[in-house]
């Protein structure tokens, strides 16, 4: 089965077990390549991933914006498995909004290894039209529009934020909602239970600058957000509270008749379980994975927060995936037996605060270390002459479940306050791949893969989401057996 069109059928797969045991292995990777100083353009990176070829391990293709200054960060597709049903629907746009510059891309993936710009929509024609600013998570509906999370309002207030919609040709539809909600960011649709989930950043005049903890609570959500999905009503919202601050990624069941996900709350350091009922619609939560934060010393604040920011689900619906930026570690949960108790299988650390090097913290207390396994503050992470900077982020699986790949740049401003702008400026990131044992849940470092954007031909830059022109685990939804749009 083709990763990118099936013979009679749309884009993607039949189901996410199809592309569990029949998809197409990863050969290239898009990997948004952001410049901290905006004095060059951001580029869209092409990043070798075959194992077999000759430039394996390197950028071979690298497509600047047109513009400075757009602080390129998650991007989706104008068609996904969720069209599979379509004969006439192709995946051959990759849609890449700019989170600073509001700016909109679609990218000509037909030739995949030399991507090209198609046709942007900038900040001004979204405001006028919607009012709506700060693009974050796309997705494509099965209907063949697009729709855009926007985290803030066009005179940067965030307390009209909806989603936008567009057509598979980048013209504004209008929005969604028809109850605007605090913040915006991730979100996520089942249509077989017609429902939707999105969750909230903060403020973007606050979260754009970097992170100042006396804004918490004030410029920062603490829902989630469950909607109608077909009628495009707001529900009911879920105040997660002390638990659930600051909930960012949101991931289903990739099986479209489970009715349970989860949500990472990335200062709470909590990962949520969320569950649909399926006579009411209404979501229930509950917290499935629970972590402290760290006693520490010589770092901002007495207490150090894991911070997860990126959460991943197997196709196969067996492991719980998540990163750790601040803490240092990617963390894997079996969830095949009881998704809302996960079960423990293994961490490694690949960066973070808690490194021995890392000067911004000079201690950290023997019963920190010991909630995580540790006896002593791990080792920096170096191999083929590359040390990794910063923490692991963006987390990326193959479609198998095998191969994790994981970039360490959460914001640019936010890099810079957390790991300095020898980091943003100098040493730039990495992306690397880590092997996962699916029998036995046992993480390691793939040592004969690593890209260091640090070296990159014009100064270094810093890599976000990953994304495999065929689709993958977070870029794909699935209509349920039968159903159609």
């Amino acid at each position: 089965m083709s990763g990118s069109c099936c013979h009679h059928t749309g884009p993607g797969y039949a189901t996410p077990l199809d592309a569990y045991h029949s998809g197409d292995r990863e050969k290239i990777v898009y990997v948004p390549a952001i410049v901290a100083d905006a004095s060059r353009p951001d580029y869209l990176a092409t990043v070798d991933v075959d194992d077999s070829s000759s430039t394996f391990g390197q950028v071979v293709h690298r497509l600047p914006m047109p513009f400075l200054g757009d602080e390129l960060h998650h991007s989706g597709w104008n068609a996904c498995s969720s069209c599979f049903g379509d004969s006439s629907a192709q995946r051959k746009v990759l849609i890449l909004p700019g989170l600073k510059s509001g700016r909109i891309y679609a990218i000509d993936v037909r030739d995949p290894r030399a991507p090209k710009v198609h046709k942007y929509v900038d900040r001004e024609a979204i405001a006028k039209a919607t009012g709506l600013a700060y693009p974050h998570t796309s997705h494509c509906l099965g209907d063949g529009s697009i729709m855009v999370s926007m985290m803030g309002n066009a005179s940067d207030s965030s307390a009209a934020c909806d989603f936008l919609l567009l057509s598979s040709d980048l013209d504004i539809l209008g929005t969604y909602a028809q109850a605007p909600i605090p913040y915006g960011y991730d979100f996520w649709y089942q249509p077989h239970f017609n429902t939707m989930v999105s969750t909230e950043f903060g403020a973007p005049s606050s979260f754009i600058l970097g992170f100042n903890p006396a804004e918490a609570t004030s410029h920062y959500g603490h829902h989630v957000h469950v909607w109608n999905f077909k009628e495009k009503t707001l529900r009911h919202s879920i105040d997660l509270g002390a638990d659930g601050l600051i909930p960012l990624e949101v991931r289903f069941a990739h099986d479209p008749v489970k009715p349970w996900g989860y949500v990472g709350a990335a200062l709470s350091s909590n990962v949520i379980y969320l569950e649909i009922d399926e006579a009411t619609k209404e979501v229930s939560h509950s917290v499935a994975v629970k972590q402290a934060w760290a006693d520490v010393s010589g770092w901002a604040l007495p207490q150090l927060p894991p911070l997860i920011t990126d959460i991943l689900l197997s196709l196969d619906d067996k492991y719980l995936i998540f990163s750790n930026w601040l803490r240092g570690d990617v963390v894997l949960f079996d969830i095949s037996e009881d998704p809302k108790n996960p079960v423990f299988k293994d961490r490694l650390f690949v960066g973070g605060n808690f490194v021995a090097d890392n000067a911004a913290v000079s201690s950290v207390t023997e019963e920190a270390l010991a909630a995580v396994g540790l006896t002593e503050r791990p080792q920096r992470l170096v191999f083929k002459g590359v040390e990794i900077q910063g923490g692991p982020q963006m987390l990326q699986l193959s479609l198998d479940g095998k191969r994790l790949y994981v970039t360490n740049s959460l914001l640019s401003p936010w890099d810079a306050q957390f790991y300095g702008k020898e980091f943003t400026e100098q040493k730039g990131s990495q992306l690397i791949r880590l092997l996962i044992d699916t029998e036995n849940g046992k993480l390691s470092v793939d040592e004969s893969f690593v890209v260091d954007f640090g070296q990159e031909p014009d100064g270094p830059v810093l890599a976000h989401e990953c994304r495999y022109p065929g689709g993958d685990c977070s870029s794909d939804i699935w209509l349920a057996p039968g159903s159609t749009w």
